[in-house]
């Protein structure tokens, strides 16, 4: 399982809490723009939406060698999973106000998957906490390969 695009914005500003693998339904020409890596996931968001889940704002590129049909970059696309995975993330969202977001796109057995994630907004305090423990973890990361040598 290769990446095709990560959303690194998403772990900054969500708490995840669970995980999804969905399929994606895609044209002949967003599959060969993807291959080539013109995606760009880091302002899109998923929305159940009479009974379907639907991926916003996702930007696919436009394949530049396709012939006759071009596709429009910022278009809805439906993700595929189960009824009651579906009805349980429609629940999720409506009654706890979480949000959901795809974390990165990727292949398996050559069909391209997204992996979404049920997050909940962070404060401006908690990405602050989150930038100090992080330098404070580095700090203890090259104090202990010093010590090392």
């Amino acid at each position: 399982m290769s990446d095709i695009a990560t959303n690194r914005k998403a772990k900054r500003d969500y708490h995840i809490s669970d995980k999804y693998e969905a399929g994606i339904e895609l044209r002949g020409t967003e599959v060969k723009s993807i291959r080539a890596g013109k995606i760009n996931i880091s302002e899109s968001y998923a929305r159940v939406d009479k009974g379907q889940l639907w991926l916003y704002n996702c930007d696919i590129r436009p394949f530049e060698q396709a012939s006759h049909e071009f596709h429009v970059p910022l278009r809805n696309r439906r993700l595929l999973l189960h009824k009651r995975e579906i009805r349980r993330l429609a629940a999720v969202t409506e009654q706890q106000g979480l949000t959901l977001v795809p974390l990165r796109f990727y292949w398996k057995n050559r069909r391209v998957k997204v992996e979404i994630g049920v997050g909940k907004g962070k404060d401006q305090r908690d990405k602050r906490h989150d930038l100090k423990e992080r330098a404070h973890n580095r700090e203890v990361d090259r104090e202990l390969a010093r010590f090392n040598r």
